[in-house]
């Protein structure tokens, strides 16, 4: 075990792309933590989709032995998730921490994330060391930036270590800046256990495995344990530091980070936030600001294959069991048969859901377009919470509807600032905030309903931005709104899987919208098809998939206009009995032609 003067725990703290993984690497690296060839690239992303899309979905960690001035440090790398969506996992990574690497991109300056998450380490007091990376491009204009980071960021940047991860360059310099600038954690060896759970994952072999930050105490092989926030016991089986490859311990003491396996069978017992001391002696209070994780977008899951239900079901399992983020509920539908109701912090959380379940699963799968979490306030006085609009109650009975709102940062050049205007005043944005930086950059704070930005929000500011708009954002608050559910009816039959809530002022122009692109997308039929949206009993949109038909009369030479009349009339008795036995196959497209939709 390591003396707390020499452990070092910091983090990093970067927006998308802006190389925090590379220089993950490079530390790595230049500590000798791994050899040459152990090492990769992004050895700290583990999983395929991480690498593929160039993003950090499960916050990872390394300890490195670093020498300096004759005393070996031990410097515990706590990585952090990039994305909005894992907000929660940055801020318990943060709280373990005593310092962050702000690191910024030398050619695309400050975004939208790093403001977000550097405000949330300032409010945990952490120590922050701006690092400029990619200073190795012809692009790359380091005063620009540096002066960036005073401006928007609020941090003295005279001091900024300039480093290329790509290279390598630099990098010594980052290293003694990290053992000379962070504090050490204080020195709380002889209190009683208190280690916060910042990370959990299922392993096939050791159950439920905590990634852990000691805070006071020892934590000890073979020790009895208890969860504060559910009082639940076990004893710890195994300890390992990771370097990133696991090493085994027999103890961590205070201010070290590793891994705890016991015999934990349920991944639900080992949640983020909580706090794990002593069984026997246990802590008088838990390590402040555990919260559950919220839901923010639910989405329904069905298999195109009624027979691969236990298949998704066992699935959906699984992936619960490395992710306990996410809920599930059985679900049913008209249209699609059994599926399952699922809750996802938000939208990329349901993207790499949806990817990781066809890719490690093998599933075929129809998802329906994500809804968010509305609060329906009743005549009699109860509060009903709605994620389906499938279950909205009578509009008689409803006194009013509150849908959740957030808090939407938006970094834009200015030369896009009228077309970004235009976007969040047309998705119901009010405007809190908007600032001109000195490098031509505007900074835009609104607040915005969730529901209008889980439609293709985030596909229309790259869009019109080029890409150079980047934007974060938080839930703030449940709010009023005249909203409805809006219903699409195909062939007289209400599609429940494509019903939406949607503001009244929207609701035409949804509705029209949607008729035509499913007018597009159904196949015809050997009978007329109506495509409706409609609010209650009142249809707002139509569109009409006209039939297949067959010429009847091209047998028919010559003769009596009657004979050519009789035909036709049982031709229209045909098609009349079969609109009324006739049914419609939707296909998937359908069910994600709602999250394309432009009423402009």
């Amino acid at each position: 075990m390591y003396h707390p003067k020499y452990i070092r725990n910091f983090s990093i703290i970067a927006h998308i792309d802006h190389g925090k993984s590379t220089l993950a690497d490079r530390l790595i690296e230049e500590t000798g933590s791994l050899s040459g060839r152990e090492m990769k690239e992004q050895v700290l992303d583990s999983m395929e989709l991480e690498r593929e899309r160039g993003i950090t979905i499960k916050a990872q960690t390394a300890s490195m032995c670093y020498r300096n001035r004759g005393h070996e440090y031990l410097l515990n790398l706590i990585d952090t998730p990039g994305h909005v969506d894992f907000s929660y996992e940055v801020s318990r990574s943060l709280a373990a921490c005593e310092g962050a690497l702000v690191v910024v991109d030398a050619t695309q300056g400050v975004e939208a994330q790093t403001v977000a998450n550097v405000e949330m380490a300032m409010r945990l007091n952490l120590t922050l060391i701006p690092v400029i990376n990619k200073i190795d491009l012809p692009s790359a204009d380091a005063e620009r930036v540096r002066q960036e980071i005073e401006d928007e960021l609020a941090i003295e940047a005279t001091q900024a270590v300039l480093v290329s991860a790509k290279t390598g360059a630099g990098v010594a310099e980052l290293l003694q800046t990290i053992v000379r600038s962070i504090e050490p954690p204080q020195d709380s060896r002889n209190e009683r256990l208190r280690a916060l759970i910042f990370d959990s994952w299922f392993d096939p072999f050791l159950g439920a495995v905590s990634l852990v930050r000691v805070e006071s105490g020892q934590l000890r092989r073979g020790q009895r344990i208890m969860m504060m926030a559910s009082g639940k016991k076990f004893e710890v089986l195994k300890l390992s530091r990771l370097t990133p490859k696991a090493v085994a311990v027999e103890a961590l003491g205070t201010g070290e980070v590793g891994c705890v396996s016991g015999a934990i069978k349920n991944i639900a017992d080992t949640e983020v936030g909580d706090t794990v001391t002593d069984a026997v002696r246990p802590a008088v209070e838990a390590w402040p600001g555990f919260v559950r994780a919220v839901q923010m977008v639910f989405g329904g899951i069905f298999p195109v294959d009624a027979n691969d239900y236990h298949s998704l079901r066992e699935s959906l399992e699984k992936l619960q069991l490395n992710d306990s983020s996410i809920t599930i509920e059985k679900d049913s539908s008209s249209a699609l048969g059994l599926g399952f109701r699922v809750g996802f912090l938000g939208l990329l959380h349901l993207e790499i859901a949806q990817a990781r379940l066809e890719r490690e699963y093998g599933l075929t799968l129809i998802f329906t377009a994500p809804s968010v979490l509305y609060k329906v306030y009743l005549h009699n006085g109860t509060v009903a919470q709605i994620e389906n609009p499938a279950h909205m109650p009578d509009p008689a009975t409803i006194a009013r509807i509150e849908e959740p709102y957030v808090s939407l940062q938006v970094h834009t050049p200015d030369t896009y600032i009228g077309a970004v205007l235009a976007l969040l005043t047309e998705r119901r944005g009010i405007q809190q905030d908007l600032q001109y930086t000195k490098s031509k950059r505007v900074r835009l704070v609104y607040d915005m309903p969730m529901n209008e930005m889980i439609f293709d929000f985030h596909d229309r500011l790259k869009s019109i931005s080029r890409g150079y708009a980047s934007m974060d954002y938080q839930l703030c608050d449940y709010r009023s709104g005249d909203l409805v559910k809006m219903d699409i009816v195909v062939n007289d039959e209400v599609v429940d899987a494509l019903s939406c809530i949607v503001h009244r002022s929207h609701a035409f122009g949804r509705g029209r919208e949607l008729c035509k692109k499913l007018k597009d997308l159904l196949p015809r039929q050997m009978f007329k098809i109506p495509i409706q949206a409609a609010i209650g009993a009142k249809i707002i949109a139509r569109e009409t998939i006209q039939a297949l038909r067959k010429d009847v009369t091209a047998k028919c030479y010559g003769g009596d206009i009657t004979r050519k009349r009789k035909l036709l009339e049982k031709q229209k008795e045909g098609k009349k009995k079969m609109k009324q036995i006739g049914k419609v196959e939707i296909p998937q497209q359908a069910f994600l032609a709602v999250l394309k939709i432009d009423t402009r």
